[in-house]
């Protein structure tokens, strides 16, 4: 099937259940088949997730478009990724916001996500090694913040780099299987809303699992 056409059915699919426009369009025009292994291409508008190696994995183009979605985004934010992968989500964010800061751990995942993401010519993504503890101190604070693997419970570090108003959206569960929320930054007590199960690889480092 040819990949465009593949890709347009992908997106009137997820538009069944994600009404965010912005989002459904950005979707649209990205090449998910520049982001993963080329043995995988033939898959690449496939609604699940894919393995970009490493242990790692591109998320389920609902899953995406779900959370970012979730992060209701106007356009003149700065947004924080935790966990680049191939690049893909840190691609989308980068058409809908001001500036993208995205850390990675993996160094290989990193570099290549770099070099897609410069070759495809978008100039509003910083992209760096993740440190032991987890999110990048040195941007905050965000106004929104994705976390793209699991965490055992939702971590104040991260919560510290959130805006006040500010967005979160984060698996968090057993290594196994994982609830989504949306945590939204107040002065008095953070709103927690669930937005239904996932399932992630795990999220390495402090206040996270452990290797």
């Amino acid at each position: 099937m040819d990949l465009e056409i593949a890709r347009n059915r992908l997106v009137e699919h997820l538009g069944c259940e994600i009404g965010d426009k912005r989002v459904l369009e950005v979707m649209s025009h990205i090449r998910r088949e520049l982001f993963i292994p080329a043995e995988s291409c033939h898959s690449a508008y496939e609604d699940i997730p894919l393995s970009i190696g490493f242990g790692q994995t591109i998320s389920q183009p609902f899953i995406i478009a779900l959370m970012t979605q979730a992060l209701e985004l106007r356009g003149d934010e700065k947004v924080l990724e935790v966990g680049t992968g191939s690049g893909y989500q840190a691609a989308i964010l980068a058409e809908l916001v001001r500036w993208v800061v995205s850390v990675e751990r993996i160094p290989r995942l990193a570099e290549s996500a770099k070099y897609v993401l410069d070759n495809l010519g978008y100039t509003n993504v910083e992209i760096h090694n993740a440190d032991v503890a987890l999110g990048w101190v040195d941007g905050a604070p965000y106004d929104a913040i994705i976390v793209t693997a699991a965490a055992p419970f939702v971590s104040n570090v991260l919560i510290d780099q959130l805006a006040m108003g500010g967005r979160m959206v984060i698996p968090v569960g057993s290594r196994w299987e994982q609830e989504l929320r949306r945590i939204t930054r107040r002065k008095q007590q953070n709103l927690v809303e669930n937005l239904g199960g996932c399932h992630f690889v795990p999220l390495i480092g402090e206040d996270a699992w452990e290797a």
